[in-house]
């Protein structure tokens, strides 16, 4: 044999110990590989589902599969009594290593109140009582009534409402009545009526009827002729008149008559209880029978 075919035997030799040696090595790591994996699973636990469950009950549960509960917290809840799970975590299928805690909350069921009284408090102070007492204040509505203005009126649920679940207190409170909310009514024209008829019409509707007499026309100075001057007597001269500065007597209120202007005017709007000015024209002067 010549000395390179005993070069090419010698090379074959040692690639075959290579592979050999490197897939005795892959074979090891796989067998390690797998049994860590079966030694992991093994010592794994799958999380029961605890939430309706006693305290009690969710301890046997858990320790079923290796695990311990860990109580967190203690809540109210409407819905589920007291004494069983609230919530938990991890959640239930979770899988974690055996001894591992569950933490969970557990009920206290629904939390019960005594309401007090808060009728005929103002809505600051029934609201600073409702917190007071840890409870919630709920809707707050105003209603709009003759009498004093932010006073509590009613209240939901009602007083001494001993354990009432869900301790949530509604009010309605009482707001000053507004003008608006009156009936209201469009001006009707009173002019040409007798102020005895317009204080008819205005009375039916729940107006004030407030009348003032027209202003008298102003009086022409009387012209004289020398014709009619009169001769000079000897009777004595009359009082002369009163300085112009003094105002005439306000005239009365009439108690008759026809009207003549109103304010407001016809079509505006006017609520009950409004107060109408009318002008009532003055009487003709009786004429002098002629001679």
């Amino acid at each position: 044999m010549t000395g390179r075919a005993r070069i090419d035997s010698t090379m074959k030799r040692i690639f075959t110990l290579v592979l050999g040696a490197l897939a005795m090595v892959a074979v090891a790591l796989i067998s390690a590989f797998i049994a860590m994996r079966l030694a992991i699973h093994g010592r794994e636990a799958a999380v029961p589902a605890l939430t309706g469950l006693t305290v009690a009950e969710a301890s046997k549960a858990a320790g079923s599969k290796g695990l311990h509960l860990d109580l967190e917290n203690r809540f109210y809840s409407s819905d589920v009594p007291a004494g069983r799970i609230l919530a938990q975590d991890p959640a239930p299928g979770s899988r974690v290593r055996r001894d591992w805690p569950v933490r969970i909350t557990e009920s206290l069921g629904a939390q019960r109140a005594n309401i007090p009284d808060l009728t005929g408090e103002s809505e600051r102070a029934a609201t600073i009582n409702v917190r007071r007492l840890s409870l919630d204040l709920g809707a707050v509505a105003h209603l709009a009534i003759p009498g004093d203005p932010d006073v509590v009126l009613s209240q939901t649920p009602p007083v001494n409402s001993a354990g009432v679940d869900g301790p949530r207190v509604s009010l309605l409170v009482s707001d000053p009545t507004d003008d608006t909310q009156l009936p209201s009514y469009v001006m009707p024209s009173l002019v040409g009526l007798s102020l005895s008829a317009a204080s008819e019409r205005a009375g039916a509707a729940g107006l004030h009827l407030l009348a003032s007499l027209d202003a008298p026309p102003t009086a022409e100075p009387p012209t004289t002729s020398p014709a009619a001057t009169p001769t000079p007597s000897l009777t004595p001269a009359p009082s002369p008149a009163p300085p112009p500065t003094e105002l005439p007597a306000p005239s009365p209120p009439p108690t008759s008559g026809i009207v003549i202007a109103q304010t407001p005017q016809p079509g505006r709007r006017v609520v009950q209880g409004d107060t109408i000015h009318v002008i009532v024209g003055r009487p003709a002067p009786p004429t002098a029978p002629t001679p």
